[in-house]
């Protein structure tokens, strides 16, 4: 991602359309008088932790039957 950079009266007046840009995916630099003091850019998505074994807790039931093959499978097939 390439930043554009942008000096702080800027930012400060134009806030909400480089808000927009930034929901976007671009980047910025906010400078004081011509000194990088600042990097505004998009939120890196928050990745959840994969969760498994729903099986294992209370209230799942499954059939005794559940791996048997059905008695007419094989007008199926």
């Amino acid at each position: 991602m390439i930043l554009r950079e942008v000096g702080i009266f800027e930012a400060k007046t134009h806030l909400s359309e480089i808000i927009q840009a930034v929901e976007s995916g671009q980047g910025y630099y906010i400078t004081k008088r011509g000194v990088k003091v600042a990097e505004l850019r998009p939120v890196a998505m928050e990745k959840r932790p994969l969760r498994r074994g729903g099986a294992g807790k209370s209230g799942f039931w499954m059939s005794p039957d559940f791996n048997d093959t059905p008695e007419d499978f094989g007008e199926y097939v």
